[in-house]
């Protein structure tokens, strides 16, 4: 069948599907993004990296800029506020296998904020400017930017700042469509993304509230841009890619597997992490990701519960392994 849309243009990557994993914090690491690039995914993004702490070359920053070796093209998000100091980390994490660059001024956490990273930096759109230009300056691959509104809604500078970034050299830009300030409250008001994809030449990837496949076509279609950028909804919910993906591709998205598959899969996901970073680090950063697959099941509550509480991986996917069969004993409703 007939792509309904083309792929997306990066520098000299042509990305297909053109569908991007959102970095998320503590979640996109290379064990998630291994096992959610065959769901149809054409670029992925590792968690955000402080660019300050890759001078110290830490094992856990290490590990967050690692690569499954499967899940290429993978793009590095690196956050920080000083030019040379984002230069020097988009150095460090190109030597490390990073086939673009991209640059957060979107995170809204303050964790980040309160050093001026992320978000913050769309109080100054000079500095962002300064920051993109030092980042392109200092690696060959191409440098993408992801950014918010602005801080607030009375300081609305995304157009302005992509187009110091386009004019400094980014790529790309990816727009979440809400402020620092809403965090993830409110709609993504995606009238701003249309503006942002008239203002650039540039391709624009969209971001914001999209859980469903054709809620995400008729986003790209209403706005123009090149790409969308798909995040919370996928987890535990991984098919909605390729439900997206089947669009793309001139097909009727498949349906969502019943629930007992959608454990199965929950429990490869839990064995892979398993293998990648031990029973110590994977059970407890397994315990949010059973309870997003549970969604929907019936007895979901009770389940999700009795996993919190759970310290061997060995039982809790027992437990879950407990539930598909009782799933599949349950007789079909006529």
């Amino acid at each position: 069948m007939p792509r309904t849309v083309e792929p997306l243009q990066i520098g000299s990557h042509a990305i297909w599907p053109p569908i991007v994993l959102a970095p998320m914090s503590g979640v996109t690491n290379r064990t998630m993004r291994a096992l959610y690039k065959p769901f149809g995914l054409g670029l992925t993004v590792t968690e955000f990296v402080s660019s300050n702490a890759l001078k110290f070359g830490s094992k856990r920053t290490m590990e967050m800029i690692d690569q499954a070796g499967i899940e290429k093209p993978v793009s590095t998000q690196l956050w920080g506020d000083d030019p040379a100091t984002m230069a020097a980390a988009a150095r460090v994490v190109v030597e490390c296998g990073a086939d673009i660059v991209d640059i957060n001024f979107g995170c809204p956490a303050p964790k980040v904020t309160k050093t001026n990273g992320g978000s913050a930096c769309l109080r100054d759109p000079q500095r962002c400017e300064e920051i993109v230009r030092a980042v392109v300056g200092a690696v060959e691959v191409p440098v993408t930017v992801k950014m918010r509104l602005g801080w607030s809604e009375s300081d609305l500078v995304y157009i302005d700042v992509a187009r110091r970034a386009e004019a400094v050299g980014a790529k790309a830009i990816t727009l979440h469509a809400r402020t620092a300030r809403q965090f993830y409250r409110g709609s993504a008001d995606w009238a701003h993304i249309a503006r942002l994809k008239e203002a650039l030449t540039i391709p624009v990837i969209g971001n914001g509230d999209l859980a469903d496949a054709q809620v995400a076509m008729q986003r790209m279609r209403e706005s123009g841009v090149d790409a969308v950028m798909l995040g919370r909804a996928t987890l535990g919910n991984p098919w909605l890619i390729s439900q997206v993906r089947d669009a793309m591709e001139g097909r009727t998205p498949a349906a969502t597997p019943g629930a007992a598959d959608r454990l199965r899969f929950c429990i490869e996901h839990y064995r892979a992490m398993l293998a990648d970073l031990g029973e110590r680090r994977a059970v407890p950063q397994m315990r949010k990701h059973v309870a997003l697959y549970l969604k929907g099941i019936p007895g979901a509550a009770q389940l999700r519960e009795r996993i919190m509480r759970i310290d061997s991986s060995d039982e809790a996917i027992a437990t879950i392994e407990a539930r598909i069969e009782s799933l599949e004993a349950e007789p079909v409703a006529a």
